[in-house]
């Protein structure tokens, strides 16, 4: 019997396609670009705490500073920064009234960057965590975080901060129907143009650690936790609910929050809804990559970079950062 003549083996050679870098960039599936980051900057009064310990490289800037950030973020072509304040404690109190002054922090912050450096998107975080004594993102009474009470007001902060002229308008509360009596308020002032980016997938996790040493909401908050209103770490059908929700309630964008540890709701979201979909690159996690470049167990570079294309990869259109600055200058060769 005449044995079959067969090919050479193998007849597919996959490495054919990884052997040169030119090879490697013409067949790549996903891309990070500088214009896919924004950049989480948080701002303080002039004259208080600049370092963040537990976040090295990151600062907390007065306006002048933030203004300068701003300029930078544009030279870079870094399209947006979000704004996170570090209120004092005299500026705090139990109803997060804060939130609602047309001259606190944040609106300050955002009036100058949209005078500086116009062509910067700005986004602003709605929630009353920074404001509140408790250190909660909602208003609480006899222990409970009220929902429509706390609504009310994310309300009001929503339409300070529009008027004020923020771009895009992000509640991170995770209060129910928070998204479309915002959008209600937008429509009915007149900020028709308005974004909502909703935190619409914000699990009550254990990376967030260093952004609240950095707004000051750690030593409020004590032992008390997030998890009456911040989504089930063990849930990912929920997110697509959430997610449903704010989409139905008029959110233009939405986000994922954390994020390595959740890119598999990163990839569910995508799939389902295919709306701009955002992760958060998350201050524990920054953290962590630092800490083991530190010790120098890691090429920080290198991890970061691959972090973030871990992201596009699970189909998300942009992060949240706070290696935006580095990594565009990486992207841009500068």
């Amino acid at each position: 019997m005449t044995k079959p003549v067969l090919p050479p083996f193998p007849i597919s050679r996959p490495r054919r396609l990884r052997r040169t870098s030119w090879v490697r960039d013409l067949v790549a599936e996903h891309r990070l670009d500088v214009s896919d980051l924004i950049w989480p900057v948080f701002v303080r009064e002039a004259g208080t705490e600049r370092a963040i310990a537990s976040m090295p490289e990151v600062t907390r800037l007065d306006l002048e500073e933030t203004v300068a950030a701003a300029k930078e973020a544009a030279r870079l072509g870094i399209p947006a920064i979000a704004l996170f304040p570090q209120v004092p404690m005299d500026k705090k109190s139990d109803d997060g009234r804060e939130a609602t002054s047309a001259d606190n922090l944040v609106c300050r912050a955002v009036r100058a960057l949209k005078k500086a450096a116009p062509e910067v998107g700005v986004m602003c975080d709605v929630a009353l965590d920074p404001y509140n004594v408790s250190g909660h993102d909602g208003i609480v009474r006899d222990g409970v975080i009220v929902n429509d009470e706390t609504v009310a007001v994310l309300v009001r902060q929503a339409l300070t901060q529009a008027e004020a002229g923020a771009d895009i308008l992000a509640p991170s509360d995770m209060m129910d129907g928070r998204v479309g009596a915002i959008r209600q308020a937008l429509e009915a002032a007149g900020h028709k143009d308005a974004l909502i980016m909703a935190y619409a997938a914000k699990y009550a996790s254990a990376f967030y650690g260093p952004f609240r040493d950095a707004v000051g909401s750690k030593a409020n908050l004590g032992k008390s936790d997030k998890r009456s209103y911040q989504m089930n770490p063990a849930n990912d059908d929920e997110a697509l609910r959430e997610v449903a929700l704010d989409i139905a309630e008029g959110a233009d964008m939405v986000m994922v929050k954390p994020g390595m540890p959740y890119l598999d709701i990163v990839a569910r979201v995508k799939q389902s809804f295919n709306l701009p979909t955002f992760a958060y690159q998350v201050s524990g996690e920054y953290a962590m990559l630092h800490a083991a470049a530190g010790n120098g167990w890691l090429d920080l570079d290198a991890v970061m970079m691959e972090s973030l294309l871990a992201f596009k990869r699970a189909g998300a259109d942009g992060v949240l950062t706070y290696f935006a600055p580095r990594a565009a200058k990486l992207l841009r060769g500068a």
